[in-house]
């Protein structure tokens, strides 16, 4: 309810400044306890290092069931409510749709201790899909999320019907690249500097190809309202160490495991190449983007098929989303006859 208030404030007092984004970050707390999602959010406990932890999720109950579920993985930069669009489209076609905040992200806890590894977010995320009955689902993933599914589907080929990658990290090992190691205290000092500024710059550039619009301010001021207040600290502290979770644990070399039915959907435009800040300017031409580096990929795959979107970037669930609605659903449906 803050934050809504909060935007329709900033709304106003941009149309009357030249249509200018405001300075000021709201404060949404560490777990985004004050941002809104768009369903009710439950929680699962796990234990992290000894200690408690909650992984916060959506669990969208279709009202005409077609007997098939979805599980949707979020990127590093990204939220489970930043699939609300795809996740109403696809509940509307009848899917249950399961959507986590991993640990370290978002709603859910961010503990100290935790070491993170993306066979411990899968782990995490099997024990959820179980808790809510689910047996068997279409794994999507996003950016890191990608990362995630990929691991998923190596560690649980017999849970994942579908595995689909939108633009996924970790299709190539960058430090064969050229990306060296940066330590976490390193990174952390770096996380401090987040801001609403620095995001929307990041994303400018990399994800939406010098194209914004106003839409995806929303999900920049939820990414830079956990930074704003008290516990921007953990909140960096889990940034840093889940950027050193997906430089030092590459899947790239392992792409021949993942057996299930693969769709990659690229957008065409993106630029991102994990790291290329960290590398050295005489080596970055190296750190190929995502669409590069995609095909080779897809054939490394036992079971894959590539689908290109033309003129969109690394979000295409957000820049575009009737399309890429249109793309997932026609990828997710069950063959004919």
């Amino acid at each position: 309810m803050m934050y809504r208030l909060w935007m329709a404030l900033a709304a106003i007092a941009a149309s009357g400044a030249g249509a200018q984004a405001p300075t000021a970050q709201p404060d949404l707390g560490p777990r985004l306890e004050r941002f809104t999602y768009p369903w009710p959010v439950q929680t699962m406990t796990v234990d992290v290092v000894g200690q408690p932890a909650e992984m916060a999720f959506m669990d969208l109950a279709p009202a005409r069931p077609n007997g098939r579920s979805v599980v949707l993985l979020h990127g590093k930069n990204f939220c489970g409510a930043t699939w609300e669009s795809s996740a109403r489209a696809l509940s509307a076609a009848g899917y249950r749709v399961l959507v986590p905040d991993q640990i370290g992200f978002c709603k859910s806890s961010k503990p100290r201790a935790a070491q993170y590894s993306f066979e411990m977010l899968a782990s995490f995320t099997r024990r959820l899909m179980e808790s809510r009955g689910i047996a068997r689902a279409h794994v999507v993933g996003h950016s890191m999320g990608g990362m995630l599914a990929m691991r998923f589907a190596i560690m649980y080929p017999g849970q994942v019907e579908r595995l689909v990658l939108v633009n996924p990290l970790g299709l190539k090992d960058r430090s064969e690249m050229g990306l060296p190691y940066v330590d976490v205290d390193t990174l952390w000092a770096g996380e401090r500097k987040t801001s609403y500024a620095s995001i929307k710059a990041y994303q400018l550039e990399n994800y939406y190809h010098g194209q914004w619009k106003p839409a995806y301010d929303r999900w920049v001021w939820m990414q830079a309202g956990m930074y704003a207040g008290a516990g921007r600290e953990q909140v960096a502290l889990a940034q840093a160490k889940t950027s050193e979770m997906i430089k030092t644990q590459s899947v790239a070399h392992e792409l021949y495991r993942i057996t299930p039915p693969t769709t990659l959907i690229v957008g065409t435009l993106d630029k991102t190449a994990f790291g290329r800040a960290q590398t050295p300017p005489d080596l970055r031409r190296f750190l190929q983007a995502i669409p590069i580096v995609a095909p080779a990929a897809a054939r490394a795959m036992p079971k894959a098929t590539l689908v290109r979107l033309e003129g969109l970037g690394h979000s295409p669930q957000v820049e575009d989303p009737a399309r890429f609605e249109r793309t997932l659903l026609a990828t997710l449906a069950p063959p004919r006859g």
